[in-house]
């Protein structure tokens, strides 16, 4: 066996607290597809860049991550007392949430089923 007990190797799991500024968003209204190709773009990016990136995409998803990425600058500046000049985009995904279903009346009396998607977005930043 590992470590020890059980509950010792979970309490030493637990302990380890990420410290990265970050900003969640839950049960956004949007594909985690169409999330992604906004979050692609900015990876990697300083926070700077990213904003600029993110401000001028004509695609929905980016008015809602720019204000995740907005907040999370927020985080670094006022929680963690991080210089925003030196901040960059570490990662950012966006996860599957429920999907709302919805019946869509078709021909000869068939129902087609709509799937109204949303998704957990989370942009974490760091410190260069």
């Amino acid at each position: 066996m590992a470590k020890g007990h059980r509950s010792q190797i979970k309490r030493e799991r637990n302990a380890k607290k990420d410290t990265r500024p970050s900003a969640t968003l839950s049960y956004a209204r949007v594909s985690v597809q169409k999330a992604c190709f906004v979050l692609d773009a900015i990876r990697g990016k300083d926070v700077k860049t990213a904003l600029g990136i993110v401000m001028y995409n004509p695609r929905y998803a980016s008015t809602l991550i720019e204000k995740l990425l907005k907040s999370a600058i927020a985080n670094a500046e006022n929680n963690n007392g991080m210089n925003v000049d030196n901040l960059y985009v570490e990662e950012c995904y966006a996860n599957q949430g429920p999907t709302m279903k919805r019946i869509r009346p078709r021909a000869q009396g068939r129902a087609y089923r709509i799937e109204k998607r949303m998704s957990h977005i989370t942009v974490v930043l760091n410190e260069r």
